[in-house]
């Protein structure tokens, strides 16, 4: 008997392979990690991205600019056929960043104030294209950890109230039939639930049951009336992008800030926007990621395995990453640390000690009589790519909206209303929260706490490990820092 795996590979494969000889391009690479092993054959294309310099083979340059979230902005030439994963790859070797796959191309529409993410797989031509003459739209480039989580969780982006699935699943849903829904193009999904739609030509927004599915969004003119009488059609995704509203109701008058909405690529007038609103982060998450599935479905698996499959196949990666190994020199002989408990317990001490003689050193460039401890502490954690000092409370919600609402999201910053001390604010559940840390005195030695002193720490970097490995009072783990770069 198949099992519910073995059942969606054979399904997507078959469909797989139609596209392939219909001529398009497909990533058939042994995905890791992969879920599903027989979803992608194992042999590899001829993707632009998979060169390290893509753009080679293209003789046709243009030069386009791409922004920041501090708005500055960086001008290159590229080819006229480079993709968004593509420019991501330009920016990231010329800022020297890691590389985690996060980082995003956004298309912003400044006029009627709406975002998306540009997929990887993009022609960045073809969106600029769509721009006409106006002069305000811009590409920014910036994390994204939420780009493809539903790929690793998709029982967080889709609640089971908003969800109905075959009748073969019986209305139970794990993990591999809730993506099978989605990249199988014969099953039929179907996201249901209350929107607040605008009304055309008005300035008043009316809630409708709204079903979304394979053939496009409609809304029941009777209350939730799913019969084909009442569903009225709204759009259709083969010609449509789905976008975020940056100030829902601030710009479009929306009853809540949790809008989205269906641009045509056909009209590019902001009339024909089909403006839509949630009443919370996770319904407008789970609307507009089905929408993304829908559109690009089995494209979006490939996009998301790629970068891995890379990283698998690169022998120069394997080498190092397998060359590093826990070594213990404190005898006459040294010896492989074998242990895993002993080697982290080891890396922790090391790295402790490094903390304290960076400490000495840079305590002992200022004058004799300032307190060693908090001058160290200031000049440690203000490098560090997590920690933004003069943020304010909406600034740090916004960047961390920006840069993906999943679980262990997090920054640090100074407070606000109380210079001597700074905020932890975190990502759980799609909500972001703020937690204070505290100074404690301890006989003239400075601690950070948490927990009112409970758990103590001797500087920042200090704290953010010990939370990146436990949970502590936190609702979760820290797993994903905001970081900003300058083009």
């Amino acid at each position: 008997m198949k099992t519910s795996e073995e059942s969606l590979c054979s399904n997507v494969i078959s469909a797989s392979s139609r596209k392939s000889e219909e001529g398009e391009e497909t990533l058939l690479t042994d995905p890791f990690p992969n879920p599903f092993p027989e979803l992608i054959p194992s042999t590899v294309s001829s993707l632009v991205s998979d060169c390290l310099l893509p753009w080679t083979k293209s003789g046709a340059t243009q030069v386009i600019k791409v922004y920041n979230e501090d708005n500055t902005s960086r001008a290159v030439e590229v080819p006229t056929d480079i993709t968004a994963r593509d420019i991501c790859q330009l920016f990231v070797m010329k800022n020297h960043c890691i590389d985690d796959h996060s980082w995003t191309l956004f298309e912003q529409l400044s006029h009627p104030g709406i975002e998306r993410t540009i997929e990887d797989h993009e022609s960045v031509m073809e969106v600029l294209s769509g721009w006409g003459m106006d002069t305000e739209s811009r590409l920014y480039f910036r994390k994204n950890y939420a780009k493809y989580e539903f790929f690793n969780k998709p029982l967080d982006f889709f609640p089971d109230h908003m969800v109905s699935l075959s009748s073969e699943t019986n209305g139970i849903m794990n993990h591999s039939q809730l993506i099978q829904t989605f990249l199988n193009s014969s099953t039929c999904p179907e996201i249901h639930g209350h929107l607040h739609a605008k009304e055309q030509g008005r300035k008043s927004w009316k809630k409708f049951y709204f079903v979304l599915r394979r053939s496009g969004l409609y809304f029941s003119n009777k209350g939730t009336s799913k019969e084909p009488r009442h569903l009225q059609f709204i759009a259709e995704f083969s010609d449509g992008d789905v976008y975020t509203l940056l100030s829902a109701k601030k710009i479009h008058g929306a009853p809540t800030d949790y809008g989205f909405c269906v641009k045509s690529t056909k009209h590019g007038s902001p009339r024909d926007l089909k403006l839509l609103c949630a009443d919370d982060e996770q319904t407008r998450t789970c609307w507009v990621t089905a929408m993304r599935l829908f559109k690009y479905g089995l494209q979006l698996y490939q996009n998301f395995i790629q970068p891995h499959q890379k990283q698998k196949a690169s022998p120069m990666r394997s080498i190092s990453e397998n060359s590093l190994v826990a070594m213990d020199f404190s005898g006459h002989k040294s010896r492989v640390i074998e242990n895993p408990s002993e080697a982290l317990s080891v890396a922790v001490e090391e790295g402790l000690s490094w903390r304290r003689k960076s400490c000495h050193r840079l305590s002992s460039h200022g004058s004799p009589s300032t307190s060693q401890s908090p001058m160290s502490n200031i000049a440690l954690h203000m490098a560090q790519p997590w920690f933004h000092s003069k943020l304010s409370r909406d600034e740090a919600h916004r960047l961390i909206t920006q840069q993906g609402l999943i679980d262990g999201v997090f920054l640090l910053r100074d407070s606000q209303s109380n210079p001597k001390t700074f905020v932890l604010s975190l990502c759980h559940t799609q909500r972001i929260k703020h937690f204070q840390i505290l100074p404690v005195d301890d006989e003239g030695d400075l601690f950070y706490s948490l927990d009112d002193g409970h758990t103590r720490f001797t500087d920042l970097i200090q704290l953010v490990e010990f939370y990146q490995l436990n949970r502590g009072v936190l609702p979760c783990k820290l797993k994903h820092h905001c970081a900003r770069i300058t083009l």
